[in-house]
């Protein structure tokens, strides 16, 4: 019997025509149009509890809110207010605004505004620097000045099982660990307890998270509110090497990332997708036990976007030498100077200039203060 197989929806997401089976979110069609054409890859709207491995995940953090301005072929009128793209299913004619709408990007700003009212500046010192979602969120649409005045809130750090440690005070209740225990265990004994501004995760009576695939929860946090007690302190993440492995494992696909530094291996992770999401859950075992490159098969450097600060100083140093990329890269992103003036090299007119400049510079600064 010849399968038949369902009629595509075509819908417009910033300006660019992209057709997707029925059920697909606003989300995955935007995810969808940047893994045809990597060049479009900024068009997807960011996510901070949202994970595609979770089925029952989004619609908490607000960060990947759009404008419809058609909500269908049927009904072209707007949807009333912004949507979040990652639980909002698409419509046949539907019209979506992300990155071309200032209403959007207004919001999007107060959103990281709003995650970062109790969120420590720990970014100096935190094992999730280099990987944290939110510090690439608030780069991207973040204000460099806060308004909130009040004391953050504060929690001590916790051990929560033999592997994981949970410091509350950076957490934004996204859920994610929260839904990747339902899904991997039978007995979850952790969750969101008390409300409003109280809220935080925390296990019932002190329990400890004891199970085979605990360590997950480290690997789906988008923040550094679940740490790897292994892993604390050791090592910086761009200073590190990844490498796919895989072992054959009778508890999990056994399909891994090592760290390493110099030549040993300091974590071991689960492998992530272009988005940051886990493939395929892993164990305890090939994770906490497994830090020798004899326990591995090695398949090769892992694939790092360029644009990840990971591949500092590692990956493709072969382009950096090349001229020809070089110069391409430098005309790409660097602003182009007209500079006529002549090239002095006498240091007495050099140090006459010097003096010059910084009169001027006192000058301006004096004006700028006055008025």
């Amino acid at each position: 019997m010849e399968e038949i197989k369902p009629q595509l929806i075509k819908i417009t997401f910033d300006g660019i025509e992209v057709e997707v089976e029925p059920g697909t979110t606003i989300m995955q069609a935007a995810r969808k149009i940047a893994e045809a054409d990597a060049s479009q890859s900024a068009l997807v709207p960011p996510a901070m509890c949202y994970y595609k491995p979770l089925p029952t995940s989004g619609g908490k953090c607000r960060a990947c809110l759009v404008r419809v301005a058609q909500g269908s072929a049927k009904d072209p009128r707007p949807m009333p207010k912004l949507v979040p793209s990652c639980i909002t299913q698409v419509q046949e004619g539907m019209v979506v605004e992300n990155t071309t709408n200032q209403a959007v990007l207004d919001t999007r700003k107060s959103i990281v505004e709003f995650l970062l009212i109790n969120h420590p500046l720990d970014c100096p010192i935190c094992d999730q620097a280099g990987e944290c979602h939110l510090q690439d969120f608030a780069f991207e649409h973040g204000s460099a000045k806060t308004r909130y005045e009040e004391d953050r809130r504060t929690f001590d750090k916790i051990d929560i099982g033999p592997y994981v440690q949970l410091h509350m005070t950076r957490c934004i209740l996204c859920y994610r660990c929260v839904y990747t225990a339902d899904q991997i265990t039978d007995k979850r004994v952790h969750g969101v307890m008390n409300r409003g501004d109280a809220s935080e995760i925390s296990t019932y009576i002190e329990k400890a998270i004891d199970n085979d695939f605990s360590g997950n929860v480290i690997d789906v946090c988008p923040v550094g509110a679940l740490t790897d007690k292994t892993y604390r302190f050791k090592n910086r993440v761009w200073f590190t090497k990844p490498e796919d492995a895989h072992r054959d494992c009778d508890k999990c696909c056994g399909k891994v990332t090592l760290w390493y530094r110099g030549e040993e291996v300091i974590r071991i992770t689960a492998r992530k997708n272009t988005w940051g999401e886990v493939n395929d859950f892993i164990c305890n075992t090939c994770r906490f036990e497994k830090k020798k490159t004899s326990d591995w098969v090695l398949e090769g450097p892992t694939k790092v976007k360029r644009s990840s600060v990971i591949s500092t100083n590692k990956y493709r140093s072969d382009l950096v030498k090349n001229p020809d990329f070089a110069l391409k890269l430098a005309e790409s992103q660097y602003k182009k100077i007209d500079d006529s003036r002549e090239y002095v090299t006498d240091e007495e007119v050099v140090r006459h200039q010097s003096i010059e400049n910084n009169d001027k510079a006192n000058h301006r600064s004096l004006l700028a203060k006055n008025n």
